[in-house]
């Protein structure tokens, strides 16, 4: 049993993973499937969501005291060498990812000084992430009390608030008798809608004819990732055995109905043709409050909803990288990047997060539609994780047959049956959506598709490749610096 001042309740680890998950960014993506989301989301949820909370509740219980995350379930599962490849993967796709969600952030600001056109301009979202990015990484430089005190906010009021906000106006929108646009989708989007009898209704299911249909499974995916981080809790519930899943459902629930009914409001009030992936919620706010005569409060929602992502960044952004420093402390990684400034904050490793996102960031000013760029670095973010999870999965099936005494205080229920049944559900859903993730979705003007493939295929490959070039180009010898940031 947990002691009396670790014990956290239920509600408690299912709020925390809720908040962990949950992103209004993911909207726009959901609400440009229409009602074929449910078939997206309830994949998402059932088939990823619960077998990886399940799976790395098992193995954040059995090897907490030792720490190092991903990394040490992975060495203790295989070897050194793919531990490190797992660590380097969550880090990298969280690296990739800043784009993407300053991008929507930038969407934000957008609306908030009045000009919503920049949210679909190149070199002002890029712009935007770069210069943003640098700055939070210059406040994290300061230590983390700057940091908690805006993430702190941040969720309840950049994320929580408006969520709510866009379910109540298209409540509004329904009752007064607007149209209900996901009832009105263009014929021609054969895999959202179909005809019978001569009218047009919209699917429940996508109408496959390509994997290029079903290529937002991936992005969606996504934006279930990350459950993980709190399985590390399990062991300090009274009963993880029966609590821990009834938390994980629980946090299931929440998600499932937040994204769902936000998308579906987004859904309710914009036409097809006007949901763009990072701006579209800005737009269902902006038309929504503009027919109840105070398109004043759409200024307020983007300032709000940039604060919320802004804060998340923030406190994310010397998270994973933490990891990737016990791994250089471990002999892993150049003895440069083990350097901590007089905060202890990993100053080198930082700096090199931020010229990656830098040249991720400069996509937007070369790509003609900004909604293509921020789905390019999506599929790359995935591919990057789903790896991860893949790799995660293998190493919960194989410690129950190489270290099959160890103590674990949660364990998946069903003995090894039941962790194949779990762990090899999730490694194949994950499997499954790593290959659509290099297939570019029909529903965007992608132009090349070869230009696209190739992109995701090299961005892979490179970041698969990195971390066995790097330990092969080092001297294994833990080392770590203390001093002032350069």
């Amino acid at each position: 049993m947990a002691s009396e001042k670790s014990r956290i309740t239920t509600a408690q680890l299912a709020l925390m993973t809720a908040a962990a998950v949950i992103s209004l960014r993911g909207l726009p993506m959901m609400a440009k499937e229409e009602l074929t989301m449910f078939f997206y989301i309830g994949f998402a949820t059932f088939l990823f969501l619960i077998p990886a909370a399940l799976v790395g509740a098992e193995l954040g219980g059995a090897f907490a005291s030792k720490g190092g995350g991903v990394y040490t379930w992975i060495k203790e599962a295989f070897n050194q060498k793919l531990g490190f490849l797992a660590i380097f993967l969550q880090w990298i796709q969280n690296v990739v990812w800043y784009p993407t969600v300053l991008a929507f952030a930038a969407a934000g600001i957008a609306y908030m000084i009045g000009k919503p056109e920049l949210a679909l301009n190149g070199k002002f979202v890029g712009a935007f992430s770069i210069a943003i990015y640098w700055f939070a990484t210059w406040i994290t430089f300061k230590g983390t009390e700057v940091i908690s005190k805006i993430s702190s906010q941040g969720f309840l009021i950049g994320t929580v608030l408006p969520g709510v906000t866009v379910i109540v106006l298209a409540a509004i929108w329904v009752a007064q008798g607007n149209p209900v646009e996901f009832l009105n989708v263009p014929s021609e989007q054969t895999t959202l809608v179909h005809e019978v009898s001569g009218r047009i209704h919209p699917r429940l299911i996508p109408g496959i004819q390509g994997m290029g249909d079903i290529a937002f499974l991936a992005g969606i995916l996504l934006l279930f990732a990350g459950v993980e981080v709190h399985a590390v809790h399990a062991q300090e519930l009274d009963k993880p055995q029966s609590q821990f899943p009834a938390a994980i459902f629980l946090a299931a629930l929440i998600s499932f109905a937040l994204f769902t009914l936000g998308s579906l409001s987004m859904a309710a009030m914009l036409p097809y043709d006007k949901i763009d992936l990072q701006g579209g919620l800005l737009v269902a706010f902006d038309q929504a409050f503009a027919r109840l005569g105070v398109p004043w409060i759409t200024n307020v929602m983007g300032a709000l909803t940039a604060f919320g992502v802004m804060a998340g960044v923030m406190s994310w952004i010397s998270g994973p990288s933490r990891g990737l420093l016990w791994t250089a402390k471990d002999g892993q990684l150049p003895t440069f990047l083990a350097y901590t400034n007089k905060n202890g904050v990993q100053s080198h490793i930082l700096i090199v997060q931020g010229c990656i996102v830098t040249v991720l960031s400069s996509l937007y000013f070369v790509m003609d539609d900004v909604n293509v760029a921020f789905f390019l670095l999506s599929a790359l973010t995935i591919g990057l994780y789903l790896i991860m999870y893949m790799m995660m999965y293998a190493a919960g099936i194989k410690l129950r047959y190489s270290q099959p005494d160890l103590a674990r205080s949660y364990k998946v229920p069903g003995g090894n049956t039941g962790m194949w049944i779990i762990a090899g559900v999730g490694f194949l859903a994950v499997a499954f959506a790593f290959v659509v993730a290099f297939f570019p979705p029909t529903q965007l003007p992608v132009g090349s598709p070869a230009f696209y493939v190739g992109v995701v295929m090299a961005g892979t490959a490179i970041f698969v490749a990195a971390p066995f070039v790097i330990s092969a180009s080092i001297k294994k010898k833990p080392a770590a610096k203390t001093g002032s940031t350069p």
